[in-house]
């Protein structure tokens, strides 16, 4: 403690949970090769299951840690700085599928591409694809990621004025809103009038699509967790690194639906 008190770093202690992560990260890609090849899965739930404990008792020394005053201002600046890079290699995660995208609905007859101009018909969208009218339950999960931004900044603002009521209920709000959200898109895929398989429309959409849903998921998540924390008590005006990441989260998730709903949906569409 002597040692710790003359700086403004904090010297980690020895953890096995980088190893065992690494270890369930390796456990569950060969459960996937094994289940592409014959269809057992038993490998890919365990490395899976293994992820997620390693993610649950790494995250809980982190909090301890926190809690134990490890997390100077220094400390904090830097986790704010590894915060901002992980968002930006999201972005360039979703860089990835805009560019397919793009590439696809750009040049659809590419005579480059013959095999593409067969799928397309030279066209975008495809012959004989029915798009979403994205008037109607799209432009409502527009709407309720909006809100959800609203709420979320709400509750940062009432956590900086020591609110915990505000701070609670902006987090109730902002957790069931991304419910809302998962729910409603499930329902439009439910009803969709194409598929993943066949022709390039479904799947670039579903893959930008599909990506975004599982980190609403995640978003969702993260902030059930933070309401938890909030609830009993956790988080000051001063110190709470992990309700501004999830709520950083948040807004990134918002941009990048937007930026999905006028490209995909409204231009993409043709309407």
């Amino acid at each position: 403690m002597a040692h710790a008190n003359e700086h403004d770093y904090h010297l980690v202690d020895p953890s096995p949970w980088p190893v065992v992560g690494a270890l369930s990260v390796l456990l569950t890609t060969l459960g996937a090769i094994q289940y592409m090849h014959n269809d057992t899965i038993w490998l890919f739930l365990m490395g899976l299951v293994a992820i997620g404990y390693t993610m649950l008792a790494w995250w809980r020394d982190v909090l301890r840690e926190a809690e134990g005053g490890d997390h100077t201002p220094v400390v904090q600046m830097h986790h704010r700085y590894g915060m901002i890079l992980f968002i930006v290699s999201e972005v360039m995660f979703f860089v990835a599928w805009f560019w397919a995208y793009f590439d696809a609905s750009l040049y659809p007859g590419d005579m480059v591409a013959e095999a593409r101009n067969a799928l397309t018909g030279g066209v975008w969208p495809p012959q004989g694809i029915e798009t979403f009218d994205p008037w109607h339950l799209p432009l409502i999960n527009t709407l309720i990621l909006l809100t959800s931004g609203t709420t979320v900044t709400w509750a940062h603002h009432a956590l900086l004025h020591n609110d915990r009521k505000g701070l609670i209920w902006g987090l109730v709000l902002t957790v069931l809103l991304g419910l809302t959200f998962t729910g409603f898109q499930a329902y439009e895929y439910s009803h969709a009038g194409f598929g993943f398989s066949g022709h390039i429309y479904g799947a670039t959409f579903y893959m930008a699509t599909g990506f975004h849903g599982f980190h609403v998921i995640v978003g969702t998540i993260f902030l059930m967790v933070c309401l938890i924390r909030a609830y009993r008590g956790g988080f000051t005006p001063q110190q709470h690194f992990g309700f501004e990441a999830a709520a950083w989260y948040w807004h990134f998730v918002d941009v990048v639906w937007l930026f999905l709903f006028i490209v995909i949906y409204v231009i993409g569409s043709g309407n």
